[in-house]
């Protein structure tokens, strides 16, 4: 079968679509076709592209069309396509929105095909239960992952600071983003991103305090206090020079290609484990993977090993079947695996892994020790967010840069946060 690449872009949110479309040379042969949205980098989409082709030619009558936007463009435009009745066959999904997408009944349930056409039986359990909602699959993990600190090894070398450690606190993170600061060996540069408005770090820190974002039966699970002493933690670095100011930091749209880290302003920003691939690639400066810090000497951590990602059936697929046989090639088929490495997360397949582990590169490896040497540090996976998770990530965001401008002092930025996050959890 001859395959043909297309390129295309659309402008969405302010953001550039890229779309490929991948089909078969005579119409006559065609007799599927898959729609793919994710959301990632261009390294991303290069990888989805090679293991799409891969799958085109073990399946000559299936054509593939695929698209990506970044991260803060994705969910505003599947929204509006599943509202439109013009959802694609598969999503990629996130599990802060699975919960809100599968009981607006968006996503196929994929029971049917385990066992069959689902050959996920030495996958961990846990990560299968993360994507179940309701006692229904909706979701295969594309991999396992953390929260993470990524740190320029470069710029700490430069500046004489030690790298944090896995018992550094959020004292000693201070200290050592104000020394990166005052030691001026970049122009404009800090030692740490501002990370009020970043959601896994919130839930580190509240998880160490024995809280969570949410509850089990989906309510908040932290109150105003909590709020304006994480947003005053900030303020004080704010303070400090030890992080960079709300002007820098509101240029973060969220993505590698616009954090602090990437742009040049500060040594460190916050992702998860499998963006270090995405990351390096569009920073010339060695980068490596930190544990967050810990509110004490004697904390446990509060990391947890996550599905970084799943693969959802659209309900509105007319054949959930080559669907749930699309996912299965993607996380089982060993050259795939070898395609992908873990730049979606550590592979769940225990044969997957085993295979890939050999081939890795030295991102690659990074990526996996780190996933799996976190000890204590990992604590269990919390529940599926409830619906309006999404939402309240958002206000999140929101908030902790209205408190960064001063446009709030921290006990009305606590008081702000915990009341919009719980109107919009009780509208469920």
């Amino acid at each position: 079968m001859t395959m043909r690449m297309t390129r295309r872009n659309v402008l969405a949110g302010g953001a550039a679509l890229l779309s490929y479309s991948m089909l078969a040379s005579s119409a006559l042969s065609e007799e599927a076709r898959l729609r793919l949205l994710w959301w990632g980098s261009q390294a991303r989409a290069d990888r989805t592209n090679k293991v799409n082709q891969l799958f085109t030619s073990a399946n000559p009558n299936v054509a593939i069309n695929g698209e990506f936007l970044g991260w803060s463009d994705y969910w505003p435009r599947l929204a509006t396509q599943v509202a439109g009745r013009n959802a694609p066959d598969i999503i990629q999904m996130d599990y802060r929105y699975i919960v809100e997408y599968a009981r607006r009944g968006a996503l196929a349930p994929l029971n049917d095909y385990l066992g069959k056409v689902l050959k996920v039986e030495d996958f961990d359990q846990v990560q299968i239960q993360g994507g179940s909602v309701d006692g229904k699959l909706y979701g295969i993990s594309l991999g396992a992952n953390s929260a993470t600190m990524l740190v320029n090894t470069v710029a700490f070398e430069e500046a004489g600071v030690e790298l944090p450690t896995p018992t550094t606190t959020w004292e000693d993170l201070a200290r050592i983003g104000a020394e990166i600061t005052k030691a001026g060996k970049r122009k404009g540069y800090y030692g740490l991103s501002d990370g009020s408005g970043v959601e896994p770090l919130l839930e580190n820190w509240l998880r160490q305090r024995g809280k969570a974002l949410f509850t089990a039966d989906g309510k908040i699970g932290y109150d105003a206090n909590d709020a304006a002493e994480w947003f005053a933690l900030w303020a004080a670095m704010r303070e400090a020079k030890a992080c960079v100011p709300p002007d820098i930091q509101a240029l973060d749209q969220f993505n590698p290609d616009t954090a602090p880290l990437s742009l040049g302003k500060a040594a460190t920003s916050y992702a998860h484990s499998n963006q270090l691939v995405a990351y390096q690639a569009i920073n010339k400066d060695k980068l490596a993977l930190r544990n967050h810090p810990l509110i004490g000497k004697d904390a446990k951590g509060g990391h947890y090993r996550k599905p970084s990602m799943f693969f959802s059936v659209s309900a509105q697929t007319k054949d959930p079947e080559l669907g749930a046989k699309y996912v299965n090639f993607f996380v089982t088929d060993p050259k795939a695996a070898e395609i992908l490495g873990v730049e979606r997360g550590v592979p769940e397949s225990a044969a997957v892994r085993e295979k890939l582990a050999p081939t890795l590169d030295e991102l690659g490896r990074a990526a996996l020790d780190y996933v799996s040497g976190l000890g204590p540090l990992a604590g269990p996976l919390p529940p599926p967010p409830p619906s309006g998770a999404g939402e309240a990530e958002l206000a999140l965001r929101t908030v902790a840069e209205q408190v960064g401008f001063g446009q709030l002092d921290v006990k009305q930025g606590g008081e702000t946060l915990v009341n919009e996050v719980t109107q919009i959890l009780s509208r469920g």
